[in-house]
């Protein structure tokens, strides 16, 4: 089973009916008024906000703050334990895309629709992440890679951004991407050799 989808279970299993009321309000600018009178219980307001890619369980910041906001500590700890665990067992590739993401959504303005489109982002979606972040170029930049990850998966790759940056002409962008990705390349082959290693080498070089 999915952590992240047995993690929003036991959430919606612990709500109170009131607690339920408090988040359908806390959440009335994120979700439609149709979508909030349908919704009758933690899992379908999970649900809507999963449809909207406003959770998923790499991204969980807006679960921490609806039940911070219902001062539910005992839940948080459950969410700590899923974060923790999550990292533990992160993909390869996985830290890598992460910080190709940070670096295309400081250097990727307002053509941010130019890249959405080349990485197969419908229109409809952009339109939904331009209501969600009126103010943010920099959210709506993150918030189309994390669909377009989505939609990917095992197929969502360093190589793929940085064609797709070049094919946009975004090529300062992706210089920058490969630039970082082989300091990063070479930073864990230096941090790769062991102190037992270096033992080795020393006593090869020591004269008997």
């Amino acid at each position: 089973m999915d952590p992240f989808l047995v993690l929003l279970h036991s959430v919606s299993a612990s709500l109170s009916s009131s607690e339920l009321t408090d988040l359908k309000f806390l959440c009335h600018r994120r979700v439609g008024k149709r979508k909030l009178e349908r919704v009758q219980s933690g899992l379908d307001l999970f649900s809507v906000l999963l449809e909207q890619n406003d959770l998923e369980p790499g991204r969980t910041e807006l679960l921490r703050e609806l039940l911070t906001s219902l001062r539910r500590h005992d839940l948080l700890r459950r969410l700590d334990d899923f974060e923790a665990g999550a990292a533990g067992g992160a993909a390869p590739g996985e830290e890598d895309l992460n910080a190709v993401f940070d670096i295309i959504c400081d250097n990727v303005g307002k053509d941010w629709k130019r890249l959405a489109r080349q990485l197969k982002i419908s229109d409809t979606k952009m339109d939904g992440i331009e209501e969600r972040y009126p103010r943010n170029l920099r959210e709506r930049v993150r918030e189309s890679l994390r669909i377009w990850k989505n939609v990917e998966k095992e197929d969502a790759t360093v190589a793929r951004l940085v064609g797709a940056l070049r094919a946009c002409r975004m090529n300062l962008v992706a210089d920058l991407v490969e630039e970082t990705q082989q300091a990063r390349g070479l930073q864990n082959q230096s941090g790769a050799m062991s102190p037992m290693s270096w033992d080795s080498d020393t006593s090869a070089l020591e004269v008997p």
